[in-house]
């Protein structure tokens, strides 16, 4: 018999796992089945893991990994020096479309990534010096700010300061003022109205009449240009108090819509923001605290109960029960040990630690994942990209409409000029496409901020998007579905001895090996008999790639698989009758030999986790077909799959024949997702048209390389994953249609002659609040409780 292929620790990916060597995996596999030395195509590597850690650790796989996920992300443009500026006065698409019309088309400007929400602009380009961008942009009135290369993002001015408060009042008490004298009197015209309105106009609209006056002059037909037209209409037909009623409230709206915007902000800014400035770092024989941002990597640090952890670091000694939440999204503390990761930004709950620092504040998986967040927000999703389309074509259409209405009214219809021209200035309001525009990149940003939240980091909106449209999830079965590791599953007498004798037995050989197989074997003994203890083993041997062997009390023993038997000549039907039950479970078998036959019987296999049977399940319930990829030997995979009630299981597939499966599904089934570890499954990840790395918190290359990545292992988060691309899809098509639908309704009472100007303003400003607000409710779309809650009933705390 062949030893059923180990599961392989290393590809459960934690931190303390990919600094592992690879150099005696092929050594302790050869204790106890050496024929894994010859099938180095599939029984040794689990998964299609070639070579135990080889892939992990070696350069060249990783780079290889690193360029074939890449693939689907939007790489820097050849050749192109980069530059990021600080935009304050650049918070919503308009502006961006501004900046867009006047530097796109200047020689040298490769690309431009916007990220609204921290106003910032980062431009690629291939000129020798940056200054014509930053020229640009100050004549826009933009006042850009020079980011220096590697300083950190300051912090965005507050959305609503006391002096904007304070024009804002002064406005709103002239406009009414303007309003309640007119109405009194019946004179729009006369010199207190017109006096408080241009007092009104001047307190609240300066801004939008600036902003309309620089999109004039690049001839851009933006909010701002039409406001201030309609504006400026508005007086010269003498309507002073309907003139400043309009600046009031289109001011109003967008503080408000700025407020809504600041609180996406701050979402995204408590995810990033949590690892502490200080570090208490051991200097000599004491401890000093120090910025994080000096201290190097190998420094050794101490994290006290109550505190965040500063750096990402590995524990040398304490024990310590931490709250990862903010890096996971796990609900409850995990237990940390000598040899454990920590990640910048988790809380010590209870315990002490000291650890030795493995990333520089700026590498940190923290650090990373603000990163990610970060050209996630530059990404336009499809929905925004056909948005953008829409309105570089609507908008001039209302234009032109407004103006046909103005010059052809009276003609054709009759009616006095003021009277139809008031109705185009309508129209010019109601053109603007502000709350359409919005309405996609408030969304997407909420849902990616809500999923952070939860442990799901995505990178862009166009897999936001896409997880709607998966029909079919690929999931491996090393460490995404199982455990990862080995473990004792079956101990069972072949003959008198007494089964808690034998187990000692055999665990008092085994200890003495450092194989996964044995160490599974001691693990459930211990776990079976904790207040038992081995017994001393004489003559101890290795028997490559059949087991082990030694003298208890002067007795001959040997544990072994069914190999080692037929070589001693002691087997018979009756064991291989019961060799075959647990090989045919796809589990590895272990007999305890003693001088007179066999004696037990034991069985060791990599167990399903208690969270991919809620996983399967919910999966199931969303209509999304999960299918098992695996390098395991078919039996193997096929017991996994029965007992997760997954139909389609795929065993004894390298990495290569992974990616030719997910091809096949794909001209099958459609849009699929691929679940991998980011490194070996990095062929298949890529052709996915979503692909998932579990586990990455604290593995750099399945962040750099996963579309989505699940910072813990727990598979449950795939179809969460899914569900909230679902709703946000449907909060995309609401807002599109509330944005639309308002727009059409509004313009057809001004073309009746039934709208007014602040019918228009309330149409458009008032849309875009809508969406926005409805948008931000994507924020809370994961209760705080979602995780524990989540948890299947069987799952022991």
């Amino acid at each position: 018999m062949s030893q059923h292929n180990e599961p392989n620790p290393v590809f459960r990916r934690h931190a303390q796992e990919k600094d592992e060597c690879c150099g005696s995996a092929h050594e302790h596999r050869a204790e106890h089945d050496p024929a894994h030395a010859d099938e180095a195509s599939h029984d040794h590597s689990h998964d299609g893991h070639q070579h135990d850690h080889a892939d992990a650790c070696s350069t060249p796989g990783t780079e290889a990994s690193k360029g074939a996920s890449q693939a689907k992300h939007t790489p820097p443009p050849e050749g192109a020096s980069r530059v990021r500026y600080r935009i304050d006065k650049m918070d919503c698409p308009t502006e961006e479309r501004l900046i867009r019309n006047r530097l796109e088309p200047m020689p040298g400007i490769a690309r431009l990534d916007f990220n609204l929400l921290d106003r910032e602009l980062t431009v690629y380009h291939r000129l020798g010096d940056p200054q014509p961008i930053a020229a640009a942009l100050t004549a826009l009135d933009m006042a850009p700010s020079l980011f220096e290369v590697g300083a950190p993002a300051t912090a965005v001015p507050p959305a609503l300061g006391a002096k904007l408060k304070g024009l804002l009042i002064i406005s709103g008490l002239a406009a009414v003022g303007a309003e309640v004298i007119a109405w009194t009197t019946g004179q729009e015209a006369s010199w207190p109205v017109m006096a408080l309105a241009a007092l009104s106009i001047l307190s609240a609209g300066l801004p939008t009449l600036k902003k309309g006056w620089v999109a004039l002059k690049n001839r851009t037909l933006n909010i701002y240009f039409l406001m201030s037209l309609a504006v400026a209409g508005a007086v010269i037909i003498g309507k002073w108090p309907e003139a400043a009623m309009v600046v009031f409230l289109f001011a109003v709206a967008e503080a408000i819509e700025a407020l809504s915007l600041e609180r996406a902000r701050n979402a995204i800014k408590s995810l990033t923001a949590l690892a502490p400035e200080t570090a208490e770092v051991r200097v000599g024989d004491g401890w000093q605290e120090q910025p994080v941002a000096g201290v190097a990597v190998g420094s050794r640090i101490r994290v006290r109960t109550g505190a965040r952890v500063p750096l990402d670091a590995r524990v040398d000694s304490g024990r310590a029960a931490l709250d990862q939440a903010p890096i996971t999204g796990e609900s409850l503390p995990v237990d940390k040990q000598a040899g454990d990761a920590l990640y910048a930004g988790s809380i010590v709950t209870d315990g002490v630690v000291e650890a030795t620092v493995t990333a520089a504040a700026g590498d940190s998986t923290l650090a990373r994942i603000a990163a990610a967040i970060q050209d996630a927000q530059s990404q336009r999703a499809p929905t925004q990209r056909f948005v953008d389309q829409f309105a570089r074509y609507y908008t001039p259409v209302v234009v032109a409409l407004a103006l046909l209405v103005a010059v052809l009214g009276p003609l054709l219809f009759g009616g006095t000029w003021g009277a139809w021209i008031y109705q185009a200035l309508v129209l010019l309001v109601i053109a603007c496409p502000c709350a359409l525009v919005i309405s996609t990149p408030i969304t997407v940003v909420s849902g990616l901020a809500a999923a952070a939240k939860h442990g799901i980091l995505i990178k862009g909106g166009v897999y936001l998007e896409g997880g709607r449209l998966l029909k079919v999830v690929a999931l491996d079965k090393t460490g995404t579905l199982t455990q990862g590791q080995p473990v004792l599953t079956d101990a069972a007498p072949f003959g008198d001895m007494p089964l808690e004798q034998a187990l000692m037995i055999a665990a008092s050989l085994d200890e003495h090996s450092t194989h996964p197989v044995a160490q599974a074997l001691v693990s459930g003994w211990r776990a079976r008999q904790p207040d038992a203890a081995t017994v001393p083993v004489e003559d101890f041997g290795v028997l490559n790639g059949r087991g082990v062997k030694g003298s208890i009390a002067g007795q001959p023993w040997h544990l072994g698989n069914h190999r080692l038997v037929e070589e001693l000549g002691i087997c018979s039907p009756a064991l291989e009758a019961r060799l075959a039950l647990l090989e045919n479970a796809g589990k590895t078998a272990i007999v305890l030999c003693a001088a007179s036959g066999p004696v037990a019987l034991f069985a060791v296999a990599d167990t399903v986790r208690p969270e991919s049977f809620a996983a399967v399940a919910a999966l199931k319930a969303l209509h999304v077909e999960p299918v098992m990829l695996t390098g395991d030997n078919p039996a193997t995979a096929r017991a996994i799959a029965d007992q997760l009630g997954i139909q389609n299981a795929r065993g004894n597939l390298m990495p290569e024949d992974k990616q030719t499966a997910v091809a096949e599904l794909k001209s099958r089934h459609g849009t699929v997702g691929m679940v991998g570890d980011g490194v070996n499954d990095a062929p298949a990840l890529a052709r996915a048209d979503i692909g998932f790395a579990m586990g990455a918190a604290g593995t750099a290359t399945a962040l750099e390389t996963a579309d989505v990545a699940i910072m813990d292992d727990d598979p449950r988060k795939i179809a969460d994953f899914i569900r909230l691309s679902r709703r946000a899809g449907s909060v995309l098509k609401q807002n599109i249609a509330l944005a639309l639908g308002i727009k059409v309704v509004f313009l057809g009472l001004a073309l009746t002659g039934h709208a007014t100007l602040w019918m228009a303003v309330f149409a458009d400003m008032g849309a875009s609040l809508l969406v926005v607000f409805n948008g931000l409710r994507l924020l809370g779309y994961f209760p705080p409780t979602a995780v524990s809650a989540s948890r299947a009933p069987w799952v022991v705390e």
